[in-house]
């Protein structure tokens, strides 16, 4: 599907970029960009320029090799966000060797088995925290990796900074040259292991074809001009963020490293980035925290505010609601929305939203105040994105994920379940041709598990997971994400799952949104001094709560609708097992953990 919209992007004069490395040659001959990568260090913002990024990476390859590091060598990187951890993923793969990012969230014990699963020879580990977590994952095991160095500098530890100075002392760059000419594009680039919502890791075989496709049939879909910065904080272990900062790269863009979660509102005044990537929840904090402020006005101030606010909620980018509507708009935007753009920085353009399903009232709403969010589709099976909704409002449709990318076919099997073929699709799981075999078809067809639709034979629509639907004892099929996605759209509630498979009726485990149910539970006289169990069991909390649920069950058949909920007081997390790396939740645990509470409820 070559659009005029893609056709007409900004992009570079023709090159050969066949390699992710390649990237750098790109960069270094037509946009030698003085900030290519930049963090903050002490207080200040740091950048590495095109050429010191590349002569890093050729010292991080030379000094792996150095170590005996070959061709399909496995080297994992564990770290948050930072200029090394791109500087070591293209020394990696210059080599031919293969890189193994791994979140530094995930347990000891899957440390231990991506490590021999993989057959890592060298980690590459950011702190003094992760790496204690790595020399206890590799303690006992008979063939671990060889080497650790650490990102920060450490007592009793290797340090980056020596893997450099290898690189420096030992081959030249005349062996380095003749090494990534041997790289093929089909070569495997990364093991990136996803264990999803249920059992353990499994490594996806991507080369670097497979997301320098992914890449290049998305550069129409950020038109803007080289030059332009985009603040990374969503982690690089995953690949949406991996296949983004090569994407930033092929566009000429600088990046710009977030100081953490915590400190994204700053970092975004200070950087004024013009796109970044998030996932949907985030992006509801920031409404949230913002509706919080709206709340706090008074007078005509807090009237306008809400004003514009419902102006926003009404936006469609499918239809023109005429001029008095617009003019509203625009007034809204002079009064009110220039400061949700100025709390982003003011200079923002594009956010790119995927991991999860976007609420249709922030996009709405973002897209009112001149910022334009594309919700995108994928896998990291797929390197990863399949559909993304475009810049322009006539390829945007609130509610689904947006036109299949170029490049890349989709169809809809009879079941509903979304198939996808590109040169994007993985070459595997390693070392388990069995599941390999379970998701991908002869006809070369990735079954996603997901289910959709197309909407206006253009627009896919994603309605819910092929594994987690459940049928209750009456026959009835439950699809369990839009009542979830629905439940949450309130600000009260922080996370939700919905069971009921073989019961008469579907209910709901919820986790509110503590900081906003104090507030309410303030405003209605209730204790302050209750814990987040207490708060959650009182008699008016719970009322509340079937009250939304009550709410929530308007916009759905009465054989889907909630009939119990349950409020649960401790957050689910990835330490404790519940949530994937990407803060997915994980039905079965949950499931496991609660187990009586939800007994009770079908009682």
């Amino acid at each position: 599907m070559a659009t005029d919209l893609i056709a007409a992007a900004f992009c570079y004069p023709p090159m050969e970029i066949h390699r992710t490395f390649d990237l750098l040659t790109h960069l270094a001959t037509l946009n030698p960009l003085a900030d290519c990568l930049v963090e903050k260090k002490e207080g200040a913002w740091q950048p590495l320029s095109v050429q010191q990024v590349q002569e890093f990476s050729n010292q991080v390859s030379l000094g792996l090799r150095s170590l005996g590091i070959e061709r399909g060598d496995k080297v994992a990187i564990i770290s948050a966000n930072r200029p090394e951890w791109v500087i070591a993923d293209f020394g990696i793969a210059q080599l031919g060797a293969v890189s193994v990012p791994m979140y530094p969230t995930i347990t000891v014990e899957d440390y231990r088995h991506i490590f021999q699963d993989a057959g890592v020879r060298v980690v590459l580990v950011e702190n003094q925290k992760l790496l204690n977590r790595v020399q206890e994952a590799v303690a006992g095991l008979d063939q671990g990796p060889e080497v650790i160095f650490t990102f920060d500098k450490l007592p009793d530890a290797r340090h980056f900074g020596e893997l450099l100075a290898l690189g420096q002392s030992g081959e030249d760059a005349s062996g380095l040259e003749a090494l990534k000419a041997a790289v093929q594009p089909d070569d495997l680039l990364t093991l990136i292991y996803t264990s999803g919502t249920t059992g353990r890791p499994k490594g996806v075989m991507l080369s670097h074809r497979n997301i320098l496709y992914n890449c290049e049939n998305l550069t129409g879909y950020l038109p803007l001009p080289a030059g332009q910065k985009a603040l990374s904080f969503l982690p690089l272990s995953h690949i949406f963020e991996r296949t983004a900062t090569y994407l930033y790269l092929l566009l000429g863009f600088s990046i710009w490293y977030a100081e953490g979660v915590e400190r994204i509102a700053d970092n975004l005044r200070e950087v004024q980035p013009q796109v970044f990537t998030t996932v949907p929840r985030l992006l509801e904090k920031i409404y949230d925290k913002i509706v919080a402020q709206g709340q706090k006005l008074t007078g005509l101030k807090k009237r306008l505010f809400f004003w514009a606010l419902d102006l926003g909620l009404r936006y469609d980018t499918q239809q023109d609601q005429g001029v008095l509507y617009n003019a509203q708009l625009a007034l809204a935007n002079k009064l009110v929305f220039s400061k949700w753009r100025e709390a982003l920085g003011g200079q923002v353009r594009y956010i790119v939203s995927g991991g999860g399903a976007l609420q249709p009232r922030l996009a709405r709403v973002f897209w009112a105040a001149g910022i334009r969010v594309m919700e995108g589709y994928g896998m990291t099976e797929t390197s990863p994105v399949i559909a993304a909704s475009q810049p322009e409002a006539s390829g945007n449709l609130i509610g689904a994920v947006g036109p299949v990318i170029p490049g890349v076919e989709v169809k809809i099997a009879p079941d509903g379940e979304i198939l996808t073929r590109s040169p994007s699709v993985m070459q595997g799981y390693y070392n388990r041709p069995d599941l390999t075999a379970e998701v991908i078809d002869q006809d070369g067809w990735l079954h996603t598990g997901d289910i959709g639709q197309f909407v206006e034979a253009k627009f896919l629509k994603i309605t819910d997971r092929k594994k987690e639907m459940f049928k209750t004892s009456n026959g009835k099929y439950v699809a369990p994400q839009p009542l979830e996605s629905k439940l949450a759209e309130s600000p009260l509630v922080e996370q939700v799952m919905i069971v009921g498979e073989g019961e008469k009726f579907a209910a709901a485990l919820l986790v509110p949104a503590f900081a906003e149910l104090r507030a309410w539970a303030k405003s209605h006289n209730l204790p302050t001094d209750l814990s987040d169990a207490a708060l959650a069991a009182h008699a008016q909390v719970q009322q509340l709560y079937e009250q939304l649920v009550q709410q929530t069950n308007a916009a759905f058949a009465q054989w889907e609708q909630i009939k119990k909920v349950a409020l649960l007081p401790v957050l689910w997390s990835v330490e404790s097992g519940e949530l994937t790396p990407t803060m997915k939740v994980k039905r079965k645990v949950i499931s496991q953990n609660n187990q009586q509470r939800i007994e009770s409820l079908f009682r």
